[in-house]
């Protein structure tokens, strides 16, 4: 299972790689290189914090993007391709073929978060040499912030899958990849805002259904250490350890349940 595990896996990231995904990246990156040194000039107190902001969120972005591009479209596109039909006729089980699938656009995005990461050092080192600023440069915890980021969106690769167990169409799949990255990035803050003193105004049935869809949504901001990075703040280990028992959990239950989708699934 291994040896077939990590053919097909290479096989997906020759096909991914065939699509030119780096090079969308790269240019993104050049991108970065040529605007955001500009833009934080125009803050010349705080140069250094708004590059590294532009910096992670335009990573973020880009992230958001491949993923949604190769999560929601790579089952979809091998049953358009009547790839399927050739692939599942070997001695290779189903779940194999997932956790190929989900091992090649893994590697991609982790590729794409060492290349921002080299990009966001370049970026914010010629912002901050413009302006001097009284607060350090953590690389650490710069480093954590898009780590963190790559971790949010292997734990998103995994919604995408299942999606794409499901549907026959890649629509659903991209656009309820989508809506639940929305709304798992906004549970967070709508969960303050109904266990606080606005809370005591709604109904307890509204109220536990509010706080039953934000335990099964997965919570997205538990992967955000953006503040951090920005002004610098130390980082505890139980806030490390959170997100990485987050995302084994919940990947875990996503990836589960797209191999007992699958398993049921007549492809053609």
């Amino acid at each position: 299972m291994v040896r077939s595990l990590i053919a097909l896996t290479v096989s997906n990231l020759r096909m991914i790689l065939r699509d030119h995904i780096l090079h969308g990246v790269f240019g993104v990156a050049l991108v970065m290189l040529l605007l955001v040194p500009s833009f934080s000039s125009f803050s010349m107190r705080q140069a250094q914090q708004v590059s590294i902001t532009f910096s992670l969120s335009a990573s973020s972005l880009l992230l958001l993007v491949v993923t949604l591009l190769l999560g929601t479209s790579s089952i979809w596109r091998d049953i358009e391709r009547r790839y399927t039909s050739s692939v599942l006729t070997l001695p290779l089980s189903r779940v194999t073929y997932l956790l190929a699938k989900y091992c090649s656009i893994a590697i991609v995005l982790a590729l794409c978060g060492g290349i921002l990461f080299v990009v966001t050092t370049v970026v914010v080192k010629i912002a901050a040499a413009q302006y001097t600023s009284e607060l350090p440069i953590v690389w650490g915890t710069i480093a954590l912030a898009i780590a963190a980021d790559v971790l949010k969106y292997f734990l998103l690769t995994g919604v995408a899958i299942l999606l794409s167990t499901i549907s026959t169409s890649f629509f659903l799949p991209f656009f309820g990849t989508l809506s639940l990255y929305l709304a798992g990035s906004a549970s967070q803050g709508v969960f303050e805002y109904v266990s606080g003193s606005f809370g005591q105004d709604i109904s307890p049935p509204i109220l536990a259904m509010i706080k039953t869809v934000y335990y099964l949504l997965p919570n997205f901001s538990a992967f955000n250490f953006k503040v951090h990075a920005v002004y610098a703040l130390p980082v505890k280990w139980g806030e490390i350890g959170f997100p990485l028992v987050y995302f084994v959990t919940y990947t875990a239950i996503f990836f589960g349940l797209s191999v007992w989708v699958f398993n049921r699934r007549e492809l053609p």
